[in-house]
């Protein structure tokens, strides 16, 4: 039985109170497979700029020099991939005072471009940039607002997209000033490991096509994600879209329709809405909040973020699959119209809708590594069923050499940023550190904390001691690894162990929960969120912090004070 109780009204406060005219934007275009496949690595080797090295001035696309250029002698390591884990190693290598360059190719990789300036918006960005993006401008412009003022969509969806340009742009920028000043050479051109094997070195190809050759000490694969795409959907980029492809939108759709039930698509769906669409989501599970919980958040963030779909006026189709895709072909202003289905087959209930009328679909169904062009075979690294690398619990390879490291979504689950980063760090680490901290090594499970450590959930062991050390799988599963912040609208966020962990550690958990509506400024201004403090029953030691609300991805490091600092709640 769970002790459930409402939370002290300090305990809440400590944590939820801390101390123009419409204009087409700049041209800016994903460049895909002209075929409509997958987007990723494996995309067409064509378009890419030559090699830049960013050597002091302020323009991205300065001082460019070709691959052919590239000092023979090898660099201490080489990074490939631009997104957020491959940028932030990068930095942390040279802040050891180590030679790197990082290797990228923007336009094979599907990302964003501004073609008017040749920037690549998306380095040091995540994959979700877009979204977030979006997800920033929905807050910042009010659609109906424009429209009340006779604005035609077009006009309204062009200030959209010149804010998400803004934004991105902002971000690309800021990442090349991080990497000039701390010396990184920044390369564009397609990596992949050689045919001869060998492991300390790279072919990257240039924009004409040639090929030259890449040194360095160690290697570090860090080329994200791509989305999944199921078969029997057309995927089109014009108006079938998956969670990367969305990105070449050119217009403010009336309606659309969103299959999954994850993050993504959570997040999708309250971006479209605060923008004006109508949104239906379809979902397989009957329960909308199971998927969710599958991914580590509480049943009750999982219930409140369902909830407040509903409360926006998403509609939501339960146990339901889209069985045929009408795409008109000859009109594109008639709606798509998606026949559905009981989930595996089978008809819907009685009262179901039958079908859906939309002006665009989205499946966000999930991703999968982007290895697809990386050689490793050649290389002697190991992947799983899915494509993801391989590695062991210094994020290695299983590369001959023994020095090549991999980290991100490219090791799989949960294809999180925070997560990513942290393996990077933690790869940057066991390469250049291990001489310095082996004889030292930290004793997680101290005997104050053996209680609350077990191989399948708490690798580390003790709480004040997360993050010092790592195994890429615990990074996943082991809730004292970091903090986890959903951005969805309202974000999620939490730190520690659930409940339903607490029990399956055999410890004796109870539950205290707060609204923020029982703060007098979650009242005012955002009443609709929730705070959850798990603790051990037995002493009153705070073992996680669940929060769903307004800036709930900020407020949970206060909450993971709590559980790292072993306070209680008496």
């Amino acid at each position: 039985m769970i002790a459930r109780r409402a939370l002290p009204l300090a305990t809440a406060l400590a944590l939820l109170v801390p101390d123009g005219t419409a204009f087409r934007p700049p041209s800016f275009r994903r460049t895909m497979q002209s075929d409509g496949g997958e987007t990723g690595f494996a995309a067409t080797k064509r378009q890419y700029r030559p090699c830049t090295a960013i050597t002091g001035t302020t323009s991205p696309l300065s001082a460019a020099i070709s691959p052919n250029d590239v000092p023979d002698s090898p660099y201490d390591l080489c990074v490939i991939g631009a997104g957020p884990v491959g940028v932030s190693a990068a930095l942390q290598a040279a802040r050891l005072s180590k030679s790197v360059v990082l290797v990228d190719a923007p336009r094979a990789s599907g990302a964003l471009m501004n073609e008017a300036t040749g920037e690549d918006l998306s380095i040091g960005g995540p994959t979700g940039l877009f979204s977030k993006a979006l997800r920033d401008a929905g807050k910042k412009i009010s659609v109906s607002s424009l429209k009340g003022m006779g604005l035609r969509d077009e006009s309204v969806w062009n200030e959209v997209v010149t804010t998400c340009v803004e934004l991105a742009s902002y971000n690309a920028r800021d990442t090349v000033r991080q990497l000039e000043y701390a010396g990184v050479t920044y390369c564009q051109g397609l990596a992949q490991f050689t045919d001869s094997g060998g492991t300390d070195s790279l072919f990257v190809t240039s924009e004409d096509n040639s090929i030259s050759t890449v040194n360095a000490k160690n290697i570090l694969v860090a080329t994200g994600s791509t989305p999944f795409r199921p078969g029997g959907i057309p995927f089109d980029g014009r108006r079938v879209f998956d969670s990367d492809s969305i990105n070449t939108l050119g217009y403010l759709p009336k309606s659309v329709a969103i299959t999954g039930s994850g993050i993504i698509a959570i997040e999708f769906a309250k971006i479209f809405k605060n923008l004006g669409s109508d949104v239906t989501l379809i979902i397989r599970d009957k329960i909308p909040r199971n998927a969710l919980m599958k991914i580590g958040l509480d049943k009750d963030i999982s219930a409140t973020l369902v909830a407040d779909l509903a409360r926006s006026g998403i509609k939501i189709e339960r146990d339901a699959q889209v069985k045929k895709f009408v795409v008109p072909k000859d009109n594109p202003k008639a709606p798509i119209v998606l026949e559905l289905e009981a989930k595996g087959g089978g008809k819907r209930p009685t009262n179901a809708s039958l079908s859906i009328k939309c002006d665009i679909y989205l499946a966000a169904v999930g991703r999968k590594p982007n290895t697809a062009s990386l050689n490793l075979q050649a290389a002697g690294i190991d992947t799983d069923e899915y494509g993801g690398i391989l590695v062991d619990s210094s994020l290695r390879t299983t590369a001959r050499g023994g020095n090549v490291y991999a980290a991100g979504d490219v090791v799989g689950r949960p294809f999180l940023a925070s997560t990513g980063m942290a393996q990077g760090f933690a790869a940057i680490n066991s390469m250049f550190l291990r001489d310095e901290t082996s004889d030292s090594a930290v004793d997680y499970c101290s005997e104050d904390n053996k209680g609350y450590c077990n191989d399948e959930i708490c690798t580390l062991g003790d709480a004040s001691s997360a993050g010092d050390g790592f195994d890429p799988k615990s990074l996943a599963s082991d809730p004292f690894a970091f903090p986890v912040g959903v951005w969805s609208t309202p974000e999620a966020s939490y730190y520690g162990l659930s409940t339903q962990q607490c029990q399956d550690m055999g410890i004796d958990a109870g539950e205290g929960v707060a609204l923020y509506a029982e703060c007098l400024r979650g009242l005012v201004f955002s009443p609709n969120g929730l705070l959850k403090i798990v603790f051990d029953k037995s002493n009153g030691r705070i073992m996680g912090v669940h929060i769903c609300g307004d800036d709930a991805c900020e407020l949970i490091h206060y909450g993971m004070e709590l559980v790292k600092a072993e306070r209680t709640v008496d």
